[in-house]
């Protein structure tokens, strides 16, 4: 075993301690992020000339879930005016690089996807109940090119 194997962290990070950044769009925080899955597409076929029944399988196209932001209702309109962009057609002006960050107990960084050339395909206004007392959240659902877990 190597050095940096022998120093890995044994107990698993919280994941209340996070952060979003996203180019050219300041937001202070999320009440939840709810990260994509990524899957393969199974292609499945048999060898023309093989005497077995065997179903022989490999990886095909591989695709993502939306990155799903949720934050409570503030007088910011930054990322409602980034939905906007999209609404208007403006689809290459919209696209976004950004990242999640997971952070430890000293606030430093534990572990970060990134995520190339995002844009909002969803925007949902909170639901309001007069006999409620919930917090009102908005959510945006995002899709992106290619997602990177690089620490």
């Amino acid at each position: 075993m190597s050095a940096k194997s022998t120093n890995q962290r044994k107990d698993p990070y919280g994941n209340y301690r996070f952060i979003v950044e996203i180019d050219g769009i300041p937001q202070a925080s999320f009440s939840e992020v709810i990260l994509p899955e990524s899957a393969s597409e199974i292609i499945e076929h048999r060898e023309g000339n093989s005497s077995t029944n065997t179903i022989l399988k490999q990886a095909g196209l591989v695709a993502f879930t939306n990155l799903i932001l949720k934050w409570g209702l503030t007088t910011s309109m930054d990322l409602y005016n980034w939905r906007k962009l999209v609404e208007q057609g403006k689809i290459s002006t919209a696209r976004r690089n950004m990242s999640v960050v997971v952070l430890d107990e000293e606030n430093m960084e534990a572990a970060r996807w990134n995520f190339s050339n995002a844009w909002p395909s969803k925007y949902k206004a909170p639901d309001l109940n007069g006999m409620g007392n919930d917090m009102a959240v908005e959510m945006l659902e995002i899709v992106f090119e290619s997602m990177q877990r690089v620490k």
